[in-house]
């Protein structure tokens, strides 16, 4: 069945305003259902999760659910997703617990693609631990992070490795499964960091090979949280800090507090969202998100090449996203001297978003000599279409003339 931008569109109520949204990387629009799966949720009856009445038993299911979904959309058992605050908090959190079993002379190696919430808790643990931080480089020129980068620093002290899925300044997709061998091969565990990844491709946590993965249901529609997926017995033999009276259950013992019921609710209702364009009633909803992100791919696809095409007609314009497999996320600079602060503004200016900034990358977009300023960052998301992709490209051409 072909893929009915119209209809999908419907569902986002702020794309009412007429706003062209390319700063989805930074945090998708919201359709109606996840909202109002929200204020269901808020409606109630809700209490701590329980068995004794209504209101209980409400909270459970929407955890339970919550976490059947999210297993669904990673590839993951259920029984392995941690729910948190924000991908960086769980990194935090996971750092802490991980470095307990580190001494001086381990070995960390952080990425210099990543986003900084999967760079600084791993630098900052391993200080504290005396372990020792090895960093592997990424080609600034064709923007690509090997496998062969990464066992170069590689050793039998290393513990475990940090890298992106997929960098959300430039797209680079690294070959994580080849990466995650090497690793493994080492005696080191990896941590990836699926933030990017996961609003443009569907995930399978055996296949990626890693030991953790993070994402953020607002990146793919849901609201703001984190989400951590990994085995369950993986998670059994971690012991984080916590308090004395809460469970000892895995994953629940890695959730501090009462989680956010209202969100959780809203990050299953996003799952359902994304899985609708490929609905066959008489399949899972793990095979409706398969037939899915194939339809949503192949749009994004047919969207970056528009975009792609028309940049490549306008002057000045260099684009700093040029790995072989990557989102469609283009970083672009201008070489006339014109600066990207300045074009955020004036395409925001024609009710089209596209911000222009380093948006925590700051190791990739220092490496790539861009400084702390970074560039005008252009994301695709399943709710664009051609009419935004012109728009853009209309406005920049005005904006460098």
């Amino acid at each position: 069945m072909p893929f009915d931008i119209d209809l999908f569109r419907a569902q986002f109520p702020a794309l009412a305003t007429g706003t062209a949204f390319f700063d989805g990387p930074g945090g998708t629009q919201t359709p109606r259902a996840v909202i109002e799966a929200v204020a269901g949720a808020l409606a109630g009856p809700l209490s701590n999760r329980g068995r004794g009445n209504p209101a209980e038993r409400n909270a459970e299911t929407l955890v339970a659910e919550a976490r059947q979904a999210l297993g669904d959309l990673l590839g993951a058992d259920p029984r392995g997703v941690v729910f948190g605050r924000s991908a960086t908090q769980l990194a935090y959190d996971f750092s802490r617990t991980l470095a307990k079993s580190w001494s001086p002379g381990d070995e960390v190696v952080v990425t210099r693609l990543d986003h900084d919430s999967n760079v600084r808790p791993w630098v900052q643990a391993a200080e504290q631990a005396g372990a020792t931080v090895r960093w592997a480089e990424f080609d600034p020129g064709t923007g690509e992070l090997t496998a062969d980068a990464v066992g170069a620093v590689l050793s039998g002290r290393t513990r475990l490795v940090a890298v992106t899925s997929a960098s959300n300044l430039i797209g680079t997709r690294p070959p994580v499964p080849e990466i995650s061998r090497l690793a493994h091969d080492a005696g080191a565990l990896v941590y990836a960091d699926g933030v990017h990844l996961t609003a443009h491709s569907l995930i399978d946590l055996e296949a990626l090979g890693a030991d953790f993965f993070a994402c953020s249901p607002y990146k793919f529609l849901g609201p703001h949280m984190g989400v951590l997926a990994a085995r369950p017995e993986l998670l059994e033999t971690l012991a984080p800090d916590k308090l004395l009276p809460s469970t000892d259950a895995v994953p629940e013992r890695f959730e501090f507090g009462t989680l956010p019921y209202e969100l959780l609710a809203g990050a299953r209702a996003a799952v359902d969202v994304l899985a609708h364009p490929g609905a066959h009633p008489e399949r899972d909803r793990r095979e409706q998100l398969v037939a899915a992100y194939s339809m949503l791919e192949k749009h994004e696809d047919a969207l970056l090449q528009r975009l792609e095409s028309g940049l490549a007609e306008l002057p000045a314009v260099r684009s700093h996203s040029r790995a072989a497999l990557r989102t469609p996320t283009l970083l672009l600079t201008f070489d006339d001297g014109h600066n990207t602060p300045d074009a955020a503004r004036h395409l925001a200016e024609r009710g089209i978003n596209a911000p222009s900034g380093s948006f925590y990358a700051i190791e990739a977009s220092r490496h790539l000599g861009l400084g702390d300023a970074g560039g005008l960052r252009v994301g695709l998301a399943p709710y664009n279409d051609t009419e935004d992709v012109d728009r853009l490209l209309e406005g920049l051409a005005d904006f460098l003339r």
